[in-house]
């Protein structure tokens, strides 16, 4: 009867690995269709990285936050701005479609170089190069580790300076071998709706999401095994390679603008933005008040003119 039942478990298992695959198959292709890619392939290095370009003019980079893609800045902010800049948005690795570089997690200053050197490929002229939260990290990167292929450097509510605070249970687990192998795919599967829309909401409070971002943004892509099991490893090694990265920031004499809304409970105003404002020479910090984490959507004329003085600062208009 033991032997019977153990059987029975086996089987069991095995059918929920089975289904739990099968559905997570099903739901990626579905998101991939639903949300296909906007622009166009790069090989870099061995990479495939997923970009794009629109406008005229001297040129900017925009470097997406964790969990994201190159379309929460096709949502507005590149249309905006591409009246008067060549505007580049890329995939971060292992996110949107732009292919993970590493199974560890692909550092702050690995994603550094691949974007300049895909920045370089595509013919750039030392780019203005913008960086929302954990963007804002790998873009403090590039101005350490290649500060003379940029031109001028925009800081959304970037994560930039060490925290105390522990790492989130969902990072914890998804960023381990067991949570990978087994959290990963049944999120991937199973996931209701609601809690993307939940995730969505609690990113822009206290604002709410602009009409129709939801629909544009893409957020299932980022439910993809391939892109939890980045994000995860990302965000789980964020804090040590800031804590070596900080250090350094002194070096960066580039025209520097922050922007930082004092309402961000995602990244914090003190913990983060005010110092960095310190640690760089002729940093200009702009804080906007009531705002959130989202600040490029919640206060987009704001990010704008951050843009135009970090232009106007780096002689470029």
């Amino acid at each position: 009867m033991a032997i019977k039942g153990l059987g029975v478990l086996l089987g069991c298992a095995a059918a929920l690995v089975l289904t739990t695959a099968c559905t997570a198959n099903y739901r990626e292709a579905s998101a991939e269709e639903r949300f296909p890619p906007q622009g166009t392939f790069l090989n870099v290095n061995g990479t495939q990285v997923h970009y794009v370009t629109k406008g005229a003019g001297p040129d900017i980079v925009l470097i997406h936050g964790a969990s994201g893609n190159l379309r929460d800045f096709t949502f507005s902010l590149v249309d905006k701005l591409a009246n008067r800049y060549r505007v580049t948005a890329f995939d971060r690795p292992g996110l949107g479609y732009t292919e993970r570089v590493n199974p560890s997690g692909t550092t702050i200053v690995q994603q550094a170089n691949l974007l300049a050197d895909a920045s370089n490929q595509l013919g750039l002229q030392k780019p203005m190069v913008l960086g929302h939260s954990y963007g804002g990290a790998v873009a403090l990167a590039w101005a350490v580790e290649r500060p003379d292929s940029m031109s001028a450097l925009i800081l959304l509510a970037a994560a930039s300076n060490p925290w105390t605070s522990d790492l989130s249970l969902f990072y914890k687990v998804t960023s381990s071998d067991l949570g990978s192998a087994v959290v990963v795919p049944a999120l991937t599967a199973f996931a209701p709706n609601p809690v993307i829309e939940s995730a969505i909401e609690d990113i822009f409070a206290p604002q709410s999401e602009p009409e129709g971002y939801a629909d544009h943004v893409g957020a299932p892509l980022t439910l993809r095994r391939v892109s939890l099991r980045a994000n995860a490893m990302q965000r789980a090694n964020l804090l040590d390679e800031i804590t070596a990265l900080y250090p350094r920031y002194g070096i960066i004499d580039v025209p520097t603008e922050i922007v930082h809304g004092d309402a961000d409970t995602t990244v914090g105003l003190s913990i983060h933005s005010i110092p960095l404002s310190k640690q760089i020479d002729g940093a200009n910090l702009t804080v906007l008040e009531g705002v959130g984490h989202m600040p490029h959507h919640a206060a987009e004329p704001e990010v704008i003119t951050a843009i135009d003085r970090a232009a106007s600062r780096a002689g470029l208009r």
